[in-house]
């Protein structure tokens, strides 16, 4: 099968056929013969109880562990073949906001940006975009230790944006945990 390079579209955003994933021993199936097909320019929710496999199928699209069985593509890569490829097509971002408390809002961004290639004027541009995006501006030089819940996890997600302003595929695991339903 051609790379995602030399295609023009992948037809889907993310396909996955068959994906089993067990953990522990005795081995507890977490994910049992996984199919899904998400459209590109889609809005897709994985939704089931708690167990259910959602952080782990997660976890494989996103490339960060494997599955015991089946296959995957993310933005027309292979998930284990073309492992780089995939990171670089997507954005991720956990159940929790992952921030540096000791850092500024900005600074976070601006390190965020700094991580995925993005020169120091463009880091510095991006940062700014997106405490706007996110309504953030107002506490961009404070400590991220001062934020609320809701704030950090909104600085969470525009960290998720830093690197490409539309990524092909953004992950969002349990979205709303801490965010104010504004």
């Amino acid at each position: 099968m051609p790379s995602a390079s030399t295609q023009e579209t992948p037809p889907y955003a993310i396909e996955a056929y068959g994906l089993t994933k067990s953990y522990g021993k005795p081995a507890a199936r977490v994910l049992d013969h996984l199919d899904l097909r998400v459209a590109h320019g889609s809005v897709f929710a994985l939704l089931g109880p708690n167990g259910a496999g959602k952080t782990t199928a997660v976890r494989i699209l996103a490339t960060l562990t494997t599955a015991d069985s089946g296959t995957a593509r993310v933005a027309g890569y292979d998930v284990v073949a073309d492992r780089s490829a995939v990171r670089r097509a997507i954005s991720l971002t956990g159940q929790f906001a992952a921030v540096d408390e000791t850092q500024t809002g900005e600074e976070n961004l601006r390190m965020m940006a700094r991580l995925t290639g993005l020169s120091r004027p463009a880091a510095r541009r991006r940062a700014e975009e997106l405490l706007e995006r996110f309504r953030l501006t107002d506490a961009a030089r404070r400590p991220a230790r001062t934020y609320s819940g809701g704030m950090r996890r909104r600085l969470d997600l525009a960290a998720g944006l830093t690197g490409s302003p539309e990524p092909g595929v953004f992950f969002l695991d349990e979205p709303t945990t801490g965010l104010d339903p504004r």
